[in-house]
């Protein structure tokens, strides 16, 4: 099932996408999908409803975040060998845990907004995992139960701040607009092999990101397990799992977004994003 959340922001409704492509709506029968609403229990019944018989949603309405009140917002740093060597990074031993700030989360079309004063905020495309069960110390083998389904983050983030700053690198990660998730929440029954999944990313039509998930230092398994470890994790909860190489900051000399930039990217299997970059402003 493609699972999604249509309307206008902090209005969103659930919806499904149907064989045509189609959003139908969703909202008699869950009122979200967030939370307890993400549960092996929601979705088996949600799998069962005859699709052509729910409400067509008219028009081409905004996609929100498919996910809706994230309560961790979970980042993988250097989980590409690949993109470590374009960094010049030491592959980790371990996998590097970071926070992305919930509040960042915005819809796959939104605008991404320059921090104010920034001039280094970068592109990463990466495949996110959704929490449908509480996981607490669970092991490699079963960390998969415990997985609603997928999809696509921008994981946007400001390199001056996340490396320059002192401190975590939450710093550059959790700035307005830093987390664009979607277009759907793809059901893990669809994603036979989550490690075998082609990635790209385009600027103003230029591919700069072209990967797969099986270059991941750590997999998706190994990494619900690990981070399961230190801390509890909820339905709902999203981890974003890294990025290959292509970065901004790879290159030669270093590129970073600009206002009026467009930015494309998709992982097989769970659609396309597209970000237009606006310039710093204060919330309305």
């Amino acid at each position: 099932m493609k699972l999604v959340r249509y309307g206008k922001p902090g209005r969103e409704k659930p919806g499904i996408i149907d064989v045509d492509g189609k959003i139908r709506d969703l909202s008699k029968h869950v009122p979200d999908f967030a939370g307890d609403w993400l549960s092996p229990r929601v979705l088996d019944k949600i799998s069962k409803l005859k699709i052509e018989a729910l409400p067509l949603v008219r028009g081409r309405p905004r996609l929100g975040s498919p996910v809706g009140r994230v309560g961790n917002f979970i980042a993988i740093g250097l989980n590409y060998a690949d993109h470590a060597a374009e960094t010049g990074a030491t592959p980790p031993k371990e996998p590097i845990i970071f926070n992305k700030a919930p509040s960042c989360i915005v819809g796959c079309n939104d605008e991404v907004m320059l921090p104010k004063g920034s001039t280094r905020t970068d592109w990463e495309v990466e495949l996110a995992i959704v929490i449908g069960s509480r996981a607490s110390y669970v092991t490699e083998r079963e960390a998969l139960s415990y997985v609603a389904g997928y999809t696509i983050c921008n994981d946007v983030s400001e390199r001056e701040y996340q490396l320059e700053r002192s401190g975590t690198w939450t710093k550059g990660k959790g700035c307005p607009t830093f987390g664009p998730l979607g277009p759907w929440l793809v059901t893990k029954d669809e994603i036979k092999h989550p490690q075998k999944l082609g990635m790209w990313l385009d600027l103003n039509g230029e591919r700069m990101q072209t990967g797969s998930t099986k270059t991941m230092i750590f997999g998706v398994a190994h990494l619900v397990s690990y981070t399961s470890q230190f801390m509890t994790l909820e339905p709902g909860d999203v981890i974003t799992t890294g990025t290959p190489p292509g970065v901004g900051m790879g290159m030669k000399p270093p590129r970073y977004l600009q206002p009026g930039d467009i930015i494309r990217l998709g992982i097989e299997g769970l659609g396309e994003q597209k970000q237009v970059v606006g310039p710093w402003r204060p919330a309305a």
